[in-house]
């Protein structure tokens, strides 16, 4: 081997490096224990809000030491960057998908047009949209088409108004305006990109990631470590739409005398049935209106739709006050038409919202607010510079400037309250957070303080949202997945077990069947890991528990490599060669195979890392990488060590050991004659196959079918039918409940409001869930604490996912692309390397085979067994790497046959059975091997690893058989009538000269 001194200091600065690298990691992690030890010890579980008490005492901590030096070179804050990114299934954290609303940034262009075309044409594309992969703003388009009529896109009404009118003019064609809306469209997508960047960056979480997904309105954000994810989850969709209100006066008698005729209308227009009626809790509500005279509300022993839930009064601008839990039915009723009639006519456009409530608190209050016929209040949000959270008197509180339109509006606002003794009613996303009255005239400057019973985190994300801005469109959180730290550190834990385990078996391995050359390949197998470690930091990467099983299968990819090697060193050996050439021949015959295998598993790695998304990319990641790493040090490092060694005097090198010396040696097995009874077992189960696919078909996950899917564990082992029985009757059928690991551990799927998005209806799911499994619960255990699931045991929601209907036909679809993709990508590189078809046919026939198996297993097992065989995104990432060692089998085997083949002739297929003994022994030592590490990590590797692994071991137990007795034989007999002319092989007669 050539240049071994350039090859030698390339390693020691390669490894090095990645020591260097991953030395941040160590010092970051350490640093983050001992705050959170910290924190852990000065805050009780016990104590209410706990988790986000401590993340808060966590960050104060770090913030202290953040600038400190550790070890001379390096602080808290400078490792935080340059560490190892950890994936959420090992951090904890969220993972949101979100759809900004196209259809909201077009009625914003029109100005809200009432235009019946245009309404009509949004109402069309948003139906169209459920069906379609097409853009909104394309299917909007082709919708106007239809039905516009004389009607034009730059019509006055519509987008040739005073917003647009330096970029549509009245005399512009449909063609003409839609690039302009296009464009208009893209700058506002783009805008609320850079409006959540900004609120990201000033959540407070490490290494958080936000990516906008092509032209789809999609934006994709990831929060590493985020613990306090509702809090997380109302920053990401919050619209901010930031708005100031005059209210009206709360003992206006007008408005009262409203309030009692709506409470006599709903008597006949609801149903006031007693016994449909919730207990009430008066004792808060009696509590805040001991002082509001009642004498004039004489209503008692009567049934009263709206009195019964609220009551008139409040300390404040505020007209009365109800349980939180009776606002929305309230509400309903207050936009009642019949009930809007009652409005006297200087009210008719009043305006009723709710206030924000307080933390712990059963009560609202509910403002009447001064509106006008388009709805829009005095001031909006776009007038403010800046926000500050602050502290006001001792307490948390936000102070805005405003600019000089701003500044002028608002003392108009502001002296308009002091004359009408009326309060300003400071709104964010609908919904009052404070309504202060003027008591000293109007205010100039346009500076500004809301202030409420906030808390510190609360007045720091609404000081960020309104500095960064509102998004130009609803934000909707179409996809989601919510890890618990618990469960990322279980997870972290599992993987390292798995890790470590796999790796001990393969090192043992490789010493007991080569002996002190298996002992070299371990150390290039110890480097390999280091420097894929080392390039993950490098490329700030991130690291998924699917990655770490990517890492463990490059150690048999690696593995696979040196076995090659070694056979055909030994092959080389028993030619009666000496060691040097016998060792260099070895390495130069398998060098062909080795490539050619490892190109066909990265070919299919690539693909899934074109249409995977999150830990699949990082199990995609983590195997591109691997692949590069271990044909490096396969290679390379190998060679050098062997050489290395028998260049010392006196000192022989043997590669087997004396228990495995005669192994695999003087092997004949006719394989083609056994095709027939090959083609027809593997019939008979693709057959079977077929068949329970099309009576039973999938379990498909909500990646494909939409929904919401929560892992919950409990203290004592619980019954899933029974749980299932429970949950079908309050989200009606359809509800899916099974054990999911352990007796105390279960996985609830619901289609629930599927179609619904929202904090809002994820919050009511939870809050559903907590009530219905309260009995199985530890008592004292709350509401907080079971959506986080904490404690020691981790009671509660380990893991949540959210995904809806329409993203999950994108990830069906891309699914269906990537398994396709990567068949014909693969046929054409076998196609390339081999110039005949017939290899090629054989190749894809046994790929197929493979994958209709483990599908058909899939099927016939899924209920049975007693983990997870869901057909997910990790279910794809499995097939996809069942066919890329399908293919690392196959093509070793095809590049071993081309070459005897090419040496002695076709021989009526006794060279191709030759060629199949030769690599027999390579083959069941890589999938023996390989097949140990799976089992390794399907055992120690984490529930939620379970499925994953078992697709891979099914696939690599009929890859193996594929390759011997499907790839081959089907590419014999489709090339054998051929096999004379020229090209590929010698002729017999030829090839015994």
């Amino acid at each position: 081997m050539q240049n071994k001194g350039l090859i030698k200091l390339f390693a020691l600065l390669f490894g090095l490096v990645s020591i260097y690298q991953l030395s941040y990691t160590f010092i970051g992690g350490k640093v983050e224990n001992e705050a959170k030890r910290y924190a852990e010890s000065r805050i009780s579980d016990a104590e209410e809000n706990y988790v986000s008490k401590r993340e808060a005492l966590e960050a104060r901590y770090l913030d202290s030491i953040g600038d400190q030096s550790i070890l001379g070179f390096t602080n808290y804050n400078e490792a935080k960057k340059k560490e190892l990114n950890k994936g959420l299934d090992l951090k904890g954290g969220i993972n949101v998908t979100l759809q900004i609303s196209v259809k909201d940034i077009l009625k914003g262009l029109a100005n809200n047009t009432k235009n019946p075309v245009f309404n009509k044409a949004l109402a069309d594309a948003e139906a169209a949209s459920k069906n379609s992969d097409d853009t909104f703003i394309e299917l909007f388009f082709n919708a106007f088409d239809k039905i516009k009529g004389d009607t034009k896109l730059a019509s006055p009404d519509i987008f040739a108004n005073k917003e647009l009118s330096g970029e549509v003019n009245f005399q512009m064609t449909d063609d003409e305006v839609k690039p302009i809306i296009r464009r208009k469209i893209d700058e506002s997508i783009v805008s609320a990109f850079e409006v959540l960047r900004e609120r990201i960056d000033g959540f407070g979480v490490t290494q958080p990631n936000i990516q906008r997904e092509g032209n789809s309105g999609r934006i994709l954000v990831e929060l590493p470590g985020a613990r306090d994810i509702a809090r997380a989850q109302d920053l990401l969709s919050s619209t901010a739409q930031l708005e100031f209100w005059e209210t009206y006066q709360p003992n206006d008698p007008e408005l009262q005398g409203f309030f009692f005729q709506a409470n006599e209308k709903l008597k006949s227009l609801v149903d006031t049935d007693e016994a449909d009626e919730p207990v009430k809790k008066e004792s808060e509500l009696d509590s805040l209106l001991s002082d509001v005279s009642q004498d004039s509300l004489d209503i008692a022993g009567q049934r009263n739709p709206l009195f019964d839930k609220f009551q008139l009064g409040a300390p404040s601008y505020a007209v009365g006050v109800a349980a939180i839990q009776d606002t929305a039915e309230i509400g309903s009723y207050l936009r009642m038409k019949e009930i809007r009639r009652l409005l006297p006519a200087s009210m008719q456009f009043a305006k009723f919202l709710w206030e924000r409530p307080t933390e712990g608190s059963e009560i609202v209050e509910l403002y009447a607010l001064k509106s006008n016929r388009d709805g829009t209040p005095r001031i909006s949000g776009d007038v403010v510079n800046d926000a500050r959270d602050e502290f006001v008197n001792g307490k948390p509180a936000v102070t805005m400037s405003m600019n000089t339109k701003g500044a002028k509006e608002w003392e108009k606002l502001t002296g308009d309250a002091y004359n009408n003794r009326t309060g300003i009613a400071i709104v964010l996303d609908n919904k009052v957070y404070t309504a202060p009255g003027v008591s000293s005239g109007p205010i100039s400057g346009g500076r500004s303080e809301i202030t409420g019973t906030f808390t510190v985190n609360e007045t720091k994300d609404i000081a960020n949202v309104l500095r960064a801005g509102k998004l130009p469109a609803s934000a909707e959180i179409i996809q989601s997945e919510v890890v618990g730290p618990s469960l990322g550190q279980e997870a972290i834990d599992s993987g390292f077990m798995s890790f470590m385990i796999a790796m001990a078996i393969v090192l043992v391995w490789m010493v007991f069947y080569y002996g002190k050359a298996g002992g070299f390949a371990d150390i290039a197998l110890l480097l390999n890991i280091l420097l894929i470690f080392g390039v993950l930091t490098s490329l700030s990467a991130v690291l998924t528990l699917p990655g770490i099983a990517g890492i463990v299968l490059t150690i048999g990819m690696s593995v696979d490599a040196n076995v090659l090697i070694f056979e055909r060193i030994k092959e080389e050996l028993a030619k009666g060669k000496g060691k040097s050439l016998a060792v260099a021949d070895g390495f130069g015959n398998a060098l062909s195979s080795i490539l050619d295998a490892n190109i066909t598993t990265g070919l299919t790695a690539i693909i899934l890392f074109i249409f995977g998304s999150g830990p699949i990319k990082g199990f995609a990641t983590t195997l591109l990488i691997g692949i590069v790493t271990s044909l490096f040090t396969a290679i390379f490092i190998t060679r050098l060590l062997v050489d290395w060694y028998i260049d010392g005097k006196g000192r022989t090198l043997e590669f087997s050991t004396g228990l495995t010396k005669n192994l695999f040696k003087n092997i004949n097995i006719d394989f083609l004659s056994k095709r027939k009874m090959a083609y027809i077992l593997s019939a008979i189960l693709v057959g079977v196959s077929v068949f329970t696919l099309l009576t039973n078909g999938l379990q498909q996950g909500v990646d494909f079918i939409g929904g919401r899917s929560y892992q919950v564990r409990f203290e004592q082992a619980v019954s899933a039918s029974e749980i299932a029985s429970e949950l079908n009757d309050v989200f009606g059928s359809g509800t899916n409940v099974k054990t999911f690991g352990d007796a105390n551990q279960i996985k609830i799927t619901t289609p629930y409001k599927v179609d619904v998005e929202g904090i809002e209806v994820d919050n009511e799911i939870q809050n559903k869930l907590y009530t219905a499994l309260q009995k199985y619960l530890p008592d004292g255990i709350s509401e907080q604490s079971f959506k986080i699931g904490s404690g020691d045991k981790s009671i509660g929601i380990l893991q949540s996912v959210k995904v809806g209907p329409t993203i999950a036909d994108d990830i069906k679809n891309n699914a269906f692309l990537a398994i396709l993709g990567s068949l014909a990508v693969v046929f054409l590189y076998i196609l390339f390397r081999f110039r005949k078809w017939q290899f090629s046919l054989g190749a894809v026939a046994a790929v197929f085979h493979d994958v209709m198996i483990v599908l058909g297993i899939f099927s016939l097992f899924g209920t049975v067994m007693p983990f997870n065989m869901e057909i997910d995104q990790a279910f794809i990432a499995a097939i996809l790497t069942v066919i890329g060692y399908s293919l690392n089998d196959t093509v070793v085997v095809f590049d071993r046959i081309r070459e005897i083949i090419g040496e002695r002739g076709w021989r009526g297929g006794d060279n191709i059975n030759l060629a199949l003994n030769s690599t027999l022994s390579r083959t069941l030592n890589t999938s023996l091997t390989t097949l140990v590490v799976l089992l390794a990590i399907f055992t120690f590797g984490g529930e939620s690893l379970r499925g994953f692994m078992f697709a891979m071991i099914i696939g690599i137990i009929v890859g193996t058989y594929s390759s011997l007795f499907i790839a081959t034989p089907v590419m014999y007999d489709t090339l054998n009538k051929t096999a004379r002319a020229g090209g590929l092989v010698k002729d017999d007669a030829e090839a015994e000269k």
